[in-house]
Order: structure tokens, then C-alpha cells, then sequence
């Protein structure tokens, strides 16, 4: 381009000549004024534009300020040619700021150009909307990226581009997307045959499924089925193979979205997911030379890893990553030994047991000392999440010995987490306070208050503690060093339980006080103000030193401090009434027990680690908190405002209360959306087909112009199994082919593909879909049938399957005698469901009784002849398998009457779910028939 443009080509070289920046500085006014003129004067072609422009850009990129040009980009913009077209949309990412006046001249311009069946123009179009990113331009424009992303004339590089800017809008304006309206239809480009396009698409679902998990559900089967595709059955192209790795970034990020959500149920999906997770530790078993090679292999096994972990962390998947772990963060490579330790810490937060680690644990201390301090923060993740009762000892005194030569960007990380371990795994209080006093004393100036206040608190809630606790503290405050903290610890302590200690050799009332206000010198004025507070609770408790108290308190009542001034002339005056002791012992009584109280320590920790983009599933910090983090998740939607449950410090019991609560986790989880029932479609045909299936074995369920599902099934006992064949009846291919399954109550029913469905069915084909059902116990909805796919536009159809309480009857012969003793036995309501209905006469006058026999065998009866007196009358016996309640005996009794043109359905039933349940059933069919 610079060749065709010669004025431009001339006015870099000068720049590029010029020796001194006064001599830039000269010839870059002189160019732009001469471009003011220029476009004042107008009457500029296209092709001078251009070439102004881009000198304005040029010299906007060495750095210089440039206030004329925006206009002429905009013009440029609507030019029919490639090359000034491409200069304007430059001008415009570059030049202009997302809330720029201009930009509201640009978006008709673009919108023409995205409107355009020309793949330059669209991508220039996206790549202007994608760089600025402005309110203005997502709300305009998002819908007609979004119809260029799944127009099907689309070239495949503009539908990569469009997904990546319909992403850009998203971050930036996430209301004007409609993200479950479009759920489906995004969701069925993750069948592309493009697997650019597919890795383009599969990170637009990744940010979309993580605030709208429900409606994107359906992602999860489309995941596992391409990884199953591209791993197992090696279905990609040559140009997708990275060092042999077979496009690693669309398995990351696969691996990745299913982490979103949890364990699926289904277990073909099940199934495939573990084949393919195996193939990916199985090809990983064994490092190659290449470091490519590895490099890629490597994000696609840890990312793996973190899924079999979040999927089972029992499964013999998780036992083969332990090992491998084991082997990763002893590796010579820094990023293996970072994701390794990384991946370990994601196992300790979420395993049942942690034995499998603790074989490493001297690997993982080791790490510690790494040369590199990422593999040092992980190494402290990885000994924060591991730490249990059994080895808190060693771990914390392991972490404090490396607190004093660790790296500042990490001691208030950890003195945090030293100090949360401390309080959960303590095997006794005074071991406790003995490591809280020392990580005080060792942190120093990174302790913050959280952690004092909580040793004051636990202190003050546990009185066999308190006499140590002030014996301790002393000994500390002796050391010439003694850090603020530990002076606020030791000035509340001391004030509180200072007399426990004063008659023993050595912790004398005059060698407290000399010890702490020696050390109120160097304090700052909040925490003379507390040893105050100590001083006027010793006047109370040790009248032998209460004239040294009271000059303190009078040479206090001079500072210029109003806090130290307002308390100092408040304990003075308190001090010296020497005719009201009683008011001195009531305002220096001792601290009462503090009330329930969640621990601030983990919530200082989560908020210092932050949050991210990435929705987490898991948090550092051992199995119990993600336990706590995954109810908590559960009662947000039911229990927003509500208080956190949190248990009282007891007095006693040192292996409970306050040592074994972490509450106060400051979680933050969006509420998911409710799973609700897919939209059915409906239609008279619909029902019709429907109501016929019921009792009937085979059979069509839908058909359209499109499409046509039919149903063939058998059920043996509680299970059952359908064929389902879906025939494309049009004369093109239906792409991303989807059939889900809803089922409303998977407590009573449960209903699962044999396999994952192909997701192209080819024209003028049928293809076949084995459905396997259980009957746990009665149910009253059917389950609904999804079909999805593309046909030029994107179709949804939702049908329910035939699948009733009944298909799960088994017919039973009984004798006259036999049935009414069983009839009687039963007896009526709750157990009796008994309807009167009108019924319709042939031509001829008479009942189709045989229709009605068919319809009840049908629905699982065996008809009992001569059991009725009346030969109208229809009489049926069956018994309902259920894999959870066992067998359930049902009784019917069809009774028409031709004169008044009514019928009489009884049904009886151990049951009376049952008996309701299938009365609705049967009369449903009759009345259809009838």
C-alpha cells in the first residue's frame, strides 16, 4: 500500500531522517498543517483521503496528538474500495475512544458493511466493532453480529471473527445480549465442521454458560461428543494437529466448560467422558523430546486432571493423576512444577482423603524454596489445602520457619493461612497460642488485626486458657523486640487475666507493668489508647502499683491526641475517687464471653486472592470449606439476607468450637437459573399421536414437513427401552443434530441414551436412537423429547414420549373369586379412583367394546372374561414393577351403560398413587376413543 502512496512513503523517510526530535517535531507540524488546509478546502478524491489519513495515523502512532482527521475516516468508511475502506477503519479503532462523538456517525456505516455478502467488508466491520467495544455500538450492532455469526452463507474466517466480537460485546455490555434466546443457536455451532470455528465458539459458550448454566446445558453433551470425536476417533484435519497434539486449545477450553457444571447423570455421556479422559492420561504416560509437543500435551492432561477431579475424586481416573502429579512437581521444567502443584492443590481441596499427597509432603515443603516465587505461592496453595490434624503440626512449623525468609509478597498470604490452620487443626488451645503468639512475633508488621482479635476472642471464650495465656504473652513482651501487635495482644491479655499470674515468682504486678510500658514508647497512639485501658483495669486489681498508674494517667491528660487526651482525663478522674470503689469495680469488671462470631480470617484470605472471570468450582483450603462453599451455592436462590449459621466458642471441649469453625467464607455465587421444562409443541396431530402410543407399542409420534420421529418399544419388569427413528425428509443434510432428554422426576424415572446421537442426519435417511427407562416408582409427567438441528434456520421441536405409569404394568389372571376377594380387600377411597364419563354410540347403536378392550390391554391390563356378570362390562387385573417400591397390585372395572350413555371407570390399587394415576390414563384414552 505505502508503494502506491508515494506522499506517505516520502513523509515516513523524512521522519525516519530526521537526527534531532526538534527536526521530527518541525516536519510533522508542517505536514499536518498542510493536511488542515487540504480538508478545509475540500474537493479531496478518495485516493487523497487515503493518503492523508494515513499519514495522521502515522503520526498518531509515533506518539503525537492529533485532533483533525475523524471526519475523513468516517467518509472513508463508505467507499465501495478495499484500501480506503481499510485506512477509515484504522482511523476509526485507533483514533477514536469507545465514547467518542464520531462513533455515532460510524454505526449505520458498519452496519451496511455487515449487511454486505462480502467477507472483506464483514470482517473489517467486526474487527472496528470488536477494537472499540463502545456501549453505543453493542447495543446497535449485537444482533447483527449475532445473524452473521449463523448465517449459514457466512465464510467460516467471519464467523470465527464474529463469535470472538460477539464475545468482546459481551464483556463489555452483557445485558443487550440475549444469551438464553440464543442459547440453542450457538449452542449447535459447536458441530461445525470448522474446528476454528468450533474453538471460536466453544469460548463465546464458555462466558455465556458461566452466568446462564441452565440454558446452555445442552453444551455439556456437544463437549463430550466432540472430544470423544477428536481424541478417540481422530476426527480432524491435518492442518488442527499441533506437534501431533490434535488442536489442544479446542480440548482446553472443552475440558474447561465442563467444569461449569456438575457430574452429568446420563451414563453414556458418562461413559464417553471416561474414555476419553483415559486416552488423555494414557497418551501423556510417556514425555517426548519435543517441548512443543509436551507443552501442548501438558495443558490438555492438567486440564483433564482438573475435570476427572471435579467428576469423582474416588474414580481410578484420579489415582492415575495422583501419580502422575507426583512425578510433574519434581519435574525440571518451572511451568510443569507451577501446574503441577497447581493441579495437586485442586485434588487436596476436593479429595476424601489426602494420604495419596502426604506421600509427597517433603517434595511439596521443598518447593517452597523454589527459585521461582509462582512455584512458591502454589507450593503454600498446595500445604494450605492438604493440612489436616494429622500433619498441622509439622506443615505450620514447616511454613513458619520459611516465613522469615520468605518474600514479602507472600508473608501476609501466609501469616492468613498460618494462622487459619492454627485455629482448625489445633490439638489444643495452648498449642494454639503458642503458634498465634509466635507468627505474631515473627510477622510483624504483616499481621493485621484480623488475627489478634481472633486470639483475644478465643482467649476470652475459654477460661482453662486464660491463666497460660497470660503467662505466655509476658514471656514474649520480655523480648527486646516485641512487635505492636504482640503489645496489643499482650496489653489485653495482661489487663483482662494479669492477676491470674501475679502471685508466681517473676510476673509481679510492678514487672507486668514495667514490661508492657516499656514498650508503649514506640507504639502508635490507637494502641496506647488500649494499654491505657490496662492500666486503668490494674488500678482495680493492683493497688500496689496505682500511684505510678494514676501519673501515667495525669501525664496523658496533656497530649494533644483527643482520643489518648478524652481517655487519660476519663481513667484519672475514675481513678482517683477513693470514696466510690464500687463504681471502679463495676466499669473495670472482666470482658464477658463474646457472642457467636464467624471467623474473619478466611474471608480477609478470600478477598486478598480476589475473584476472576473464571467462575472457580473449587477454593484452596481443604475438602470441608468447597463442602461448605457448594451448600452455601445450593441456598442462595432460597436464602438470600439470611444469617450464617455459626457455633459458639464453648469453654471447653479444646477439639471443638472456635478451633474447628471457619465460617464467615464470603462467597460469591450467582444464582443459577431454575431447570425448567423444555416448551412443548403443540398441534392435534400431536396429541393424537401421542394418546395412541400410550397404548400401543409402535407407532408415529411427530411428523412435519422436515421430519419425522416414529416410536417402536418394549418394556420387561421396571425397564423399559425405545427405539426412537428420526427420518430427514428433506433433500438436504440436517446439521448439529441434537436429541435431549427432560425428565421432570429423575427420583421416580430415569430415562438415557444408549449413545451419544450422531450430529448430521444425511437426506432421505432415518436413523435410530435406543432409549433406555427405569421405573423407580409412580410418576406422573412423561419425559420430553428435544429435536434440534439446522435446516438453513435452526428448528426446535419438543414432543413427550409415550412413556406412562403403565408401560410398566404386567397383566395378572385371577379367578371370579379370587378378584372380589382382592377387590374387597382393597376397599374404596383413598385407594378406589372411580370417574363417570359420557360415552358416544355407533350408527348402529352399540358399543365398540372391542376398542375399548384394546385400549385397556394396551395400557398393561389383562382382560378377565366371566368375571362380570354383564357381558358389557370389562374387567382387568396388572401389577406395576418399580425398581424402588417394588410390585404394586392395580384392579379395573370399565362399566358402560348404553341407555344413559355413560360409563363408570373404577380403578382400586394398593396405591392410591397409582389408582389416581392410572384412572387419569385410561379415561383419557376411552374418552379420546369414545
Amino acid at each position: 500500500m505505502a508503494t502506491n502512496m508515494r506522499g506517505l512513503t516520502q513523509f515516513i523517510a523524512d521522519i525516519r531522517g530526521a537526527r534531532v526530535r526538534e527536526l521530527e517535531e518541525k516536519r510533522i507540524n508542517k505536514e499536518m498543517a498542510n493536511i488542515r488546509k487540504k480538508f478545509k478546502d475540500g474537493n479531496l478524491d478518495g485516493y487523497q483521503k487515503k493518503k492523508y489519513v494515513a499519514k495522521i495515523i502515522f503520526t498518531y502512532i509515533l506518539g503525537y496528538k492529533v485532533d483533525i482527521g475523524h471526519l475523513e475516516a468516517v467518509n472513508l468508511i463508505s467507499s465501495s474500495k478495499y484500501s480506503e475502506k481499510q485506512i477509515g477503519y484504522l482511523a476509526v479503532t485507533l483514533l477514536m475512544h469507545e465514547n467518542s462523538d464520531f462513533l455515532r456517525l460510524v454505526v449505520n456505516s458498519i452496519r451496511k458493511d455487515l449487511d454486505e455478502n462480502n467477507e472483506v467488508h464483514n470482517s473489517l466491520a467486526l474487527h472496528a466493532i470488536a477494537n472499540v467495544g463502545s456501549n453505543e455500538m453493542a447495543e446497535a450492532l449485537a444482533e447483527d453480529v449475532h445473524r452473521l455469526l449463523i448465517s449459514p452463507t457466512s465464510m467460516t474466517f467471519v464467523k470465527k471473527k464474529a463469535a470472538l466480537t460477539l464475545l468482546r460485546l459481551y464483556r463489555k455490555r452483557p445485558e443487550v445480549i440475549p444469551a438464553t434466546e440464543w442459547a440453542l443457536r450457538l449452542v449447535s455451532l459447536m458441530d461445525d465442521q470448522d474446528l476454528g470455528v468450533v474453538l471460536c465458539v466453544t469460548s463465546l459458550v464458555m462466558a455465556l454458560a458461566q452466568d446462564h448454566p441452565e440454558a446452555f446445558s445442552v453444551c455439556y453433551t456437544k463437549a463430550v461428543d466432540r472430544l470423544h470425536r477428536i481424541i478417540i476417533e481422530h476426527e480432524y484435519s491435518a492442518a488442527y494437529a499441533y506437534y501431533k497434539v490434535p488442536s489442544p486449545w479446542l480440548q482446553v477450553k472443552l475440558l474447561r466448560l465442563l467444569q461449569y457444571y456438575p457430574p452429568t447423570e446420563d451414563q453414556t455421556v458418562k461413559t464417553a467422558l471416561s474414555e476419553v479422559l483415559q486416552a488423555i492420561m494414557a497418551s501423556s504416560a510417556e514425555p517426548s523430546r519435543n517441548v512443543q509437543h509436551n507443552n501442548a500435551q501438558h495443558a490438555v492432561l492438567f486440564e483433564a486432571i482438573g475435570l476427572a477431579i471435579h467428576l469423582d475424586t474416588g474414580s481410578p481416573l484420579v489415582d492415575t493423576a495422583a501419580v502422575l502429579l507426583a512425578r510433574f512437581i519434581s519435574s525440571k521444567e518451572t511451568n510443569v512444577r507451577y501446574l503441577g502443584l497447581d493441579t495437586m492443590a485442586h485434588l487436596a481441596a476436593r479429595a476424601d482423603t489426602l494420604d495419596p499427597l502426604k506421600k509427597h509432603q517433603g517434595t511439596i515443603i521443598l518447593s517452597l524454596r523454589d527459585k521461582d516465587i509462582s512455584v512458591r505461592r502454589r507450593a503454600l496453595d498446595l500445604l494450605y489445602s492438604m493440612c489436616d490434624v494429622d500433619n498441622s503440626e509439622l506443615i505450620v512449623g514447616e511454613l513458619l520457619r520459611y516465613l522469615k525468609v520468605a518474600d514479602y509478597v507472600l508473608r501476609e498470604e501466609m501469616v492468613l493461612k498460618v494462622a487459619i490452620l492454627t485455629e482448625k487443626h489445633a490439638s489444643s488451645y495452648k498449642w494454639y497460642v503458642d503458634t498465634i503468639l509466635q507468627l505474631i512475633s515473627a510477622a510483624g508488621d504483616h499481621v493485621g488485626d484480623e488475627v489478634w482479635y481472633r486470639v483475644v476472642q478465643i482467649v476470652t471464650n475459654t477460661q482453662d486458657l486464660q491463666e497460660y495465656a497470660a503467662r505466655v504473652v509476658f514471656e514474649y513482651l520480655k523480648t527486646p523486640s516485641a512487635h505492636e501487635s504482640l503489645v496489643k495482644v499482650g496489653g489485653y491479655i495482661l489487663g483482662e487475666y494479669g492477676h491470674l499470674i501475679a502471685n508466681e515468682p517473676g510476673y509481679s504486678p510492678a514487672e507486668q507493668f514495667q514490661v508492657l510500658h516499656s514498650k508503649s514508647q514506640f507504639c502508635v497512639a490507637s494502641t496506647r489508647s488500649l494499654l491505657l485501658s490496662t492500666y486503668i483495669k490494674w488500678v482495680n486489681v493492683f493497688p500496689e502499683i496505682k500511684s505510678q498508674l494514676i501519673n501515667i494517667f495525669e501525664r496523658y491528660r496533656h497530649v494533644l491526641d483527643p482520643e489518648l487526651q478524652q481517655r487519660a482525663c476519663e481513667y484519672y478522674a475514675l481513678a482517683c475517687r477513693a470514696d466510690d470503689d464500687e463504681m471502679l469495680q463495676n466499669a473495670c469488671e472482666e470482658m464477658p464471653p463474646f457472642p457467636p462470631r464467624a471467623s474473619g480470617l478466611t474471608s480477609r484470605l478470600n478477598r486478598k486472592l480476589g475473584d476472576t472471570e473464571d467462575k472457580r468450582t473449587w477454593i484452596h483450603g481443604g475438602r470441608e470449606i468447597n463442602l461448605e462453599q457448594q451448600v452455601a451455592t445450593r441456598r442462595l436462590p432460597n436464602a438470600a439476607g439470611s444469617p450464617s449459621n455459626v457455633s459458639a466458642i464453648p469453654s471447653e471441649a479444646p477439639h471443638s468450637g472456635a478451633l474447628d469453625s471457619l465460617a464467615g467464607l464470603d462467597l460469591s455465587t450467582a444464582n443459577r437459573e431454575p431447570d425448567v421444562a423444555p416448551r412443548l409443541t403443540v398441534g392435534p396431530s400431536i396429541d393424537k399421536w401421542y394418546r395412541k402410543l400410550t397404548y400401543s407399542a409402535e407407532g408415529v409420534l411427530y411428523e412435519d414437513v422436515q421430519i419425522q420421529v416414529g416410536i417402536k418399544s418394549r418394556f420387561q419388569g421396571h425397564l423399559g427401552q425405545l427405539a426412537i427413528y428420526f427420518g430427514n425428509k428433506d433433500s438436504a443434510p440436517l446439521a448439529s443434530f441434537t436429541s435431549t432428554i427432560y425428565v421432570s422426576e429423575p427420583e421416580a424415572l430415569s430415562a438415557t441414551f444408549a449413545r451419544i446421537p450422531a450430529n448430521i442426519l444425511a437426506p432421505r435417511t432415518q436413523s435410530q436412537q435406543l432409549l433406555h427407562v427405569e421405573c423407580k416408582k409412580v410418576f406422573a409427567s412423561p419425559p420430553i423429547l428435544t429435536v434440534s438441528f439446522l435446516a438453513g434456520a435452526h428448528q426446535s421441536t419438543s414432543i413427550r414420549l409415550p412413556i406412562a405409569v403403565t408401560k410398566f404394568f404386567e397383566g395378572v389372571k385371577f379367578g371370579q373369586a379370587d378378584f372380589f376377594e382382592r377387590w374387597k380387600l382393597i376397599g374404596g377411597p383413598p385407594r378406589e379412583s372411580q370417574v363417570v364419563f359420557p360415552i358416544s354410540l355407533d350408527n348402529a347403536g352399540h358399543l365398540d367394546i372391542p376398542r375399548n378392550r384394546q385400549i385397556i390391554s394396551g395400557n398393561g391390563f389383562e382382560i378377565l372374561d366371566g368375571i362380570d356378570p354383564n357381558p358389557s362390562n370389562i374387567v382387568g387385573a396388572a401389577v406395576l414393577h418399580t425398581s424402588s417400591d417394588g410390585k404394586v397390585g392395580c384392579l379395573l372395572r370399565l362399566e358402560p351403560n348404553r341407555e344413559a350413555k355413560l360409563c363408570r371407570l373404577t380403578i382400586r390399587s394398593t396405591s392410591e398413587d397409582v389408582a389416581a394415576e392410572v384412572l387419569k390414563l385410561v379415561e383419557t384414552a376411552l374418552r379420546i376413543q369414545s
